[in-house]
C-alpha cells in the first residue's frame, strides 16, 4: 500500500510540472469518454421514448383491420372494404378464451362547437372496453356504459386537448357540445396520453358509444360494420395465442377456405415494441462503437507520451534503481501515471459528456437517459486504457540497465 501510495505521489507530481503536455495527452479520453456516455444517453433516450410512446396505446394488444377484398377484378385496399362488423366484436370476447376485452371502433372527423368555440377533431365510436384496452383512465366523470351503447345516447368522452381547446379552464363535464350540430353531453374526461409512435397527439379525441356513432355520426350503408378492433389478451404469455384464436374465429365467421381470400389484417402490437427497442439498442450500440474509437485513439496517444517521458526520466529511473527500488516499483510508478492520466481524462469526459447530453435534450426536446451503470463502465474502460496503453513503456522503464540509465545524457 505503501508503495501504491509513493507511486501515486510521484505520479500527481509528474502530471504537475507538466500540465499542459497531460491536459492535451488526455484529450482523446476525454473526447472518447465524452462522446460514449453523450451517445448512449441519448439512444437509450430514443428507445426509452419510443417505447413509452407505443405502450402508451395499451399492453398486449392486437389491432385487427379490414382487409384487401377482390370485386369485379379490382383490389380494395388494405382496410377499404368494411368486412369487420360489432358481432365479430361480441364473439371474440365470447368464443376466444384467451382474450380479455375487445373494442369495436369507428372514427371519423368532425367540427366540434361549444359556445363560441370550435375546434376539429377525431371522433371515435366505441364501447366501454376501449379505456380498459387503453389503460387510459379518467380524471373526471364516468366512463361510457353498455346502456349507452345500446341506447345510442348521446354522451361522450373528450381527451384533454379538445378539452383545453373547447373549455379553457371550465370544468367540461356536464357541458353540451356539438358534434357535427348534435347536441352531445360531456360525461367524462380522459387522462393525459401524450404523442403516438406515429406523433400524432392521442388526446386529441372524442369518444361517443358506437351505436351513436354508426346511426347518427357517421351514417353507413353497412350500418353494423366497425372500422378496426382493439384487441386486449389476457396477458402477454398469451398473446400469440390470442391471435391464433381470433385468427381462426374470423376466418370461420367469415367463412374463408384455402382459396379464398382472407378479408382481415391481425397486427401484434408487442411485436412493434420488441422490433422498436430492439433497432434502439443496435443504434446505441453503434453510436457506443464509433465513439469507442476516440478512445482508442487516446490511448495510443498515452502511449506515446508516456514513451517519451520514460526517455526523458530515464536517469531519474536509473537513479531510483541503483538505490534501491525493484523492477516492480518502477512498473507500478509508470502504471499509476498512465492510469492518473486516463482516470482524471475519464472523469472530465463524463462531465462534459453528462453536460453534452443535458444541453441536447434542452435544444431538441429529446429525452436522454444517462444510466450509472454507463457511467461505471465508461469509467472502467477509461481505467483500462491506461493499463492496457500504459503498461508497455512501464515495462520498458522496469526493464532498463541502471548503468546504461544512468550514464544516459
Amino acid at each position: 500500500m505503501t508503495t501504491f501510495l509513493q507511486s501515486l505521489l510521484i505520479a500527481m507530481r509528474a502530471l504537475r510540472v507538466n500540465k499542459m503536455r497531460a491536459l492535451l495527452t488526455m484529450l482523446g479520453i476525454i473526447i472518447g469518454i465524452a462522446a460514449v456516455i453523450a451517445m448512449v444517453a441519448i439512444g437509450a433516450g430514443a428507445s426509452k421514448m419510443i417505447s413509452d410512446q407505443i405502450s402508451s396505446i395499451g399492453s398486449n394488444l392486437l389491432l385487427v383491420i379490414p382487409g384487401s377484398t377482390t370485386s369485379g377484378g379490382m383490389r380494395s385496399g388494405s382496410g377499404g372494404t368494411p368486412t369487420l362488423t360489432y358481432d365479430d366484436a361480441k364473439a371474440i370476447k365470447a368464443e376466444c378464451p384467451s382474450v380479455g376485452e375487445v373494442a369495436p371502433t369507428v372514427r371519423g372527423t368532425a367540427q366540434v362547437v361549444y359556445g363560441n368555440q370550435n375546434w376539429s377533431t377525431i371522433v371515435m365510436g366505441t364501447t366501454p372496453e376501449m379505456l380498459t384496452v387503453r389503460e387510459w383512465p379518467l380524471v373526471a366523470g364516468r366512463n361510457i356504459s353498455q346502456s349507452d351503447v345500446d341506447g345510442a345516447t348521446k354522451n361522450c368522452l373528450i381527451g384533454q386537448t379538445v378539452a383545453d381547446n373547447l373549455f379553457g379552464d371550465l370544468d367540461p363535464v356536464g357541458k353540451i357540445i356539438r358534434i357535427k350540430k348534435i347536441p352531445f353531453t360531456v360525461i367524462g374526461i380522459m387522462d393525459k396520453k401524450g404523442q403516438s409512435p406515429q406523433g400524432q397527439d392521442q388526446d386529441d379525441v372524442i369518444y361517443v358509444p358506437l351505436r351513436t356513432a354508426q346511426r347518427k355520426l357517421f351514417g353507413s350503408q353497412f350500418p353494423n360494420t366497425v372500422g378496426a378492433m382493439m384487441i386486449q389478451a389476457k396477458s402477454a404469455e398469451v398473446l400469440k395465442k390470442a391471435e391464433e384464436e381470433v385468427t381462426a374465429l374470423l376466418n370461420q365467421r367469415h367463412r374463408i377456405g384455402p382459396a379464398r381470400e382472407v378479408d382481415f389484417s391481425i397486427r401484434n402490437l408487442s411485436e412493434i415494441l420488441a422490433v422498436s427497442e430492439q433497432s434502439s439498442k443496435v443504434m446505441s450500440m453503434l453510436l457506443g462503437a464509433v465513439a469507442s474509437i476516440s478512445l482508442i485513439v487516446g490511448g495510443i496517444g498515452i502511449m506515446n507520451i508516456m514513451l517519451v517521458s520514460v526517455t526523458e526520466r530515464t536517469r531519474e529511473i536509473g537513479i531510483r534503481i541503483a538505490i534501491g527500488a525493484k523492477q516492480r516499483d518502477i512498473l507500478l510508478q509508470f502504471l499509476t501515471e498512465a492510469v492518473l492520466l486516463t482516470t482524471c481524462g475519464g472523469i472530465i469526459g463524463m462531465v462534459l459528456g453528462i453536460a453534452g447530453a443535458r444541453i441536447v435534450a434542452q435544444l431538441i426536446g429529446w429525452p436522454t437517459l444517462i444510466s450509472l451503470q454507463t457511467i461505471i463502465i465508461a469509467f472502467g474502460f477509461s481505467a483500462g486504457v491506461g493499463v492496457f496503453f500504459g503498461f508497455y513503456p512501464a515495462r520498458k522503464a522496469a526493464s532498463m540497465n541502471p548503468i546504461e540509465a544512468l550514464r544516459y545524457e
